[in-house]
């Protein structure tokens, strides 16, 4: 009898176990809700992503037909302002990279950055 309740004990536990391990922030982006959100900053957390997510095409000079530059804060920030940055890293129908939508922790940091007033 206690053989038969130890298996599903053990089934359970295993199961919080690696459902409690798993973490949503696996690149590194300080997420919005993180009590330091505040000192997400371009260099720090903004720079990275745009590296690793938009230069292959956004570089300088764009290619692969991307219509401006992200290199540089100042290109960001305009991309932001004026080319609907957040719009289209957020889209479900066309976003940006078109291979598919940076991860949520992503997304939030570069929203975080822009409430924060784009902090170099």
């Amino acid at each position: 009898m206690i053989r038969y309740l130890t298996r599903p004990a053990i089934l359970f536990l295993g199961a919080i176990t690696i459902g409690c391990s798993s973490s949503d922030n696996s690149d590194g982006v300080i997420p919005p809700d993180d009590p330091d959100n505040e000192s997400v900053t371009y260099t720090a957390n903004i720079r990275p992503i745009i590296q690793s997510n938009c230069t292959s095409c956004h570089g300088n000079p764009p290619t692969q037909n991307a219509p401006m530059s992200l290199t540089t804060l100042q290109q960001v920030r305009s991309a932001v302002q004026s080319r609907n940055l957040l719009g289209r890293i957020n889209s479900t129908t066309n976003p940006m990279p078109p291979d598919g939508r940076l991860p949520v922790s992503a997304r939030n940091a570069i929203q975080a950055w822009v409430d924060a007033g784009f902090p170099e």
